[in-house]
């Protein structure tokens, strides 16, 4: 029986041996797997934070320039109709409303080519914020994955040790051990009884002689049975 013991404990050993070679190198595993993700987050989030700001800015200059072709025909405009009321010479008027159209044109394509170069930039900021989200989504489940890893870790260790603990104990000599305890305790029970035996024997003699003399004792022994046996008509006749 203690051999079937011995090898059932060192199964258990061996088991706790492999958990403990299986747990060790994930949990190291996913301890940098998440600090290079957080890396990777940090980075994309800076990249993400330097693509909005250049799709911001190319939006407002697209808007500005927007702004801009519609105040030079606004300008062209009004040199025109100062040139009818004659606050103005025809040719200056038309010279200077003809710079202001081409003014206005430079300003329209400028802010078709920004809002081009924004709405691309927009893109790739909302391609970067989802990168950002599914960074952030994994690095919290390897974090939730790691403190399942190490609290399976810790009943791991804490079963190794106490089948270490176990496998140490001598078996067969406990067994030993308490045969003997068992085997004194048994014949104290027996001498206790035959002691209890012996004194409840003489305490029935003792009994009985005092249930036979009614509770009178004679003077002396030998009246006691003379008196003894003429009562029972065992003297003899003279």
């Amino acid at each position: 029986m203690a051999s079937i013991f011995q090898r059932m404990f060192k199964v258990g050993q061996s088991h706790a041996h492999s958990a403990m070679d299986k747990f060790e190198d994930p949990i190291k595993m996913t301890e940098q797997g998440i600090r290079d993700l957080k890396k990777d987050l940090q980075g994309t989030m800076k990249s993400l934070a330097e693509v909005k700001g250049v799709a911001i800015r190319l939006k407002k200059e697209a808007e500005d320039n927007k702004r801009l072709a519609a105040d030079y025909e606004r300008k062209a405009m009004m040199l025109l109709q100062k040139m009818q009321s004659g606050g103005i010479d025809a040719a200056q008027a038309e010279r200077l409303a003809t710079e202001a159209l081409s003014r206005k044109e430079d300003c329209s394509q400028k802010a078709v080519s920004l809002m081009q170069n924004w709405e691309q930039q927009d893109r790739m900021a909302s391609q970067l914020q989802a990168n950002v989200s599914k960074l952030r989504s994994t690095v919290s489940s390897y974090e939730n994955e790691l403190v399942t890893l190490r609290a399976r870790a810790k009943t791991a260790a804490a079963t190794r040790k106490i089948n270490e603990q176990v496998a140490r104990v001598d078996s067969s000599g406990t067994i030993s051990m308490l045969e003997k305890m068992k085997a004194k305790v048994e014949e104290d029970e027996s001498l206790a009884q035959s002691y209890g035996e012996i004194a409840s024997a003489e305490t029935s003699v003792d009994d009985e002689i005092n249930a036979a003399l009614g509770g009178n004792q004679l003077s002396a022994p030998s009246d006691q049975l003379l008196a003894l046996k003429a009562k029972m008509g065992l003297l003899e006749q003279k």
